[in-house]
């Protein structure tokens, strides 16, 4: 009886450490899909955006429209475009309160902070909620669902830092 009690403690054991590793496996290989994220408003790339997004997008804008991936794509495009022409720089950066995921969809909230600097003025930041619901295709995480809203301007850094870093693995690790 003893021996059956060590071999289930070891495997019950194994199998959460196991799960734990591939709920990290999963927050780093989505974390690799928001580094494209950053990086397209770092470089205004509209092609890391259309990289990162699933073909079957929903874009739910703040709370007021719905588009479909090309109308989004093409919306950055002439933003980014629009940005350069401008001399705008773009950074964006977001924290979580929530990272669920299994090895095929994920969902993801937490707040956004988006800090524009026009050519010869000072720094201003926006902020947002934001809900984000990923797919992977072909091995890649993609982004199926994009909602994010300001909450009526509700949002601010405030609830941007109450909010938990995108490198803190350790508070969404289901145990």
């Amino acid at each position: 009886m003893f021996k059956k009690l060590i071999i289930f403690t070891v495997f019950l054991s194994l199998f959460t450490l196991q799960n734990n590793a591939q709920s990290i496996n999963n927050l780093e290989d989505i974390n690799k899909t928001w580094e494209k994220f950053y990086k397209a408003f770092d470089s205004l790339d509209y092609t890391l955006m259309a990289d990162i997004h699933s073909e079957k997008l929903i874009r739910i804008s703040g709370g007021n429209r719905i588009t479909d991936y090309k109308t989004y794509i093409n919306n950055y495009k002439a933003t980014f475009d629009r940005a350069r022409e401008n001399k705008t720089s773009n950074t964006i950066a977001l924290r979580f309160f929530e990272r669920i995921s299994n090895d095929s969809t994920a969902s993801e909230r937490g707040i956004y902070k988006l800090t524009r600097i026009e050519n010869g003025k000072a720094p201003k930041s926006y902020y947002g909620q934001f809900h984000v619901i990923f797919i992977k295709e072909n091995n890649d995480w993609k982004i199926l669902m994009d909602y994010d809203s300001s909450e009526g301007n509700t949002i601010g850094e405030k609830d941007y830092l109450k909010a938990k870093d995108i490198n803190n693995f350790d508070d969404f690790i289901k145990n």
